[in-house]
């Protein structure tokens, strides 16, 4: 049986759709478990608001989680460990330990080049002038402009 919007209009279907995404389905997952074709899912999404937004949240919800998962990481954090120890009586005792999870540096790196691009990317820009002059443009915030250095050089002529 082919099966239909109609189909998955309703508010239990709908919210189906939207755990799977929040569970971290793809959205070829998502079409599989319907029963459609991934262009299907696609039609489905751009022509049905419903359909459309219940993706929309369940993807808001997982991302929030990754986001706040990757920051734990790179910021590091603490665990209580929980460990029963036999006694020589016959009885067994609880220690709890605090362990520090140190930050992640890849995952420090990552979120910085995301959250904070403009500082942290890699990609370099180089920018050359016509008048054989050569002028790099590194992301520093204290790095002049080429107008500031064009300006600087008039001032200092003066």
């Amino acid at each position: 049986m082919t099966m239909t919007y109609r189909d998955w209009v309703s508010e239990d279907h709908l919210s189906q759709v939207e755990r799977w995404k929040r569970h971290g389905l793809s959205n070829e997952q998502i079409a599989k478990n319907i029963g459609i074709s991934e262009q299907t899912f696609y039609n489905w999404k751009d022509k049905h608001v419903e359909f459309f937004e219940a993706i929309k949240k369940g993807r808001e919800v997982i991302v929030c989680e990754l986001e706040n998962a990757l920051i734990k990481r790179a910021k590091g954090y603490e665990i209580e460990e929980v460990v029963f120890l036999p006694e020589r009586g016959g009885g067994v005792t609880e220690k709890h330990n605090v362990k520090h999870i140190p930050p992640d540096t890849t995952a420090l790196i990552f979120a910085l080049k995301n959250m904070a691009h403009e500082n942290w990317r890699d990609r370099k820009e180089t920018e050359f002038s016509g008048n054989g002059k050569v002028s790099f443009a590194w992301n520093n915030k204290n790095a002049k402009t080429e107008n500031e250095e064009n300006e600087e050089i008039e001032n200092n002529a003066k």
